[in-house]
């Protein structure tokens, strides 16, 4: 499966990239190397994103990185000025908890 990374950012001792596939968006965490989570969006339209998946790995929890990716993509969206569907049940309860995702989500 070929993919692209488009950006790095580093939070903590967490790497974080973007990488995009021929049939899949996602966030991606690693840490030394070693792939961490990972939350995964498609695109329905123009305008929407929908988080379909989010998942850490049991050596990585603890470490706020579902969070921190489900945050990458609703940063994402406002940067391309898109709304977000937050599908996947964590998705659903960081948008339910985090009263400034709001604006951001697709209420439609």
């Amino acid at each position: 499966m070929k993919f692209y990374l488009k950006e790095v950012m580093l939070m903590n001792s967490i790497e974080y990239k973007f990488e995009k596939g021929n049939d899949f968006e996602r966030f991606a965490a690693y840490e030394n190397g070693v792939e961490a989570g990972e939350v995964t969006f498609t695109r329905a339209g123009d305008e929407i994103l929908i988080i379909d998946h989010t998942y850490v790995d049991e050596n990585f929890r603890g470490k706020n990185i579902a969070v921190d990716l489900v945050k990458h993509v609703v940063d994402l969206a406002i940067e391309e000025k898109k709304k977000i569907v937050p599908l996947c049940p964590f998705a659903r309860r960081e948008f339910n908890q985090k009263p400034e995702y709001q604006e951001i989500e697709y209420k439609g």
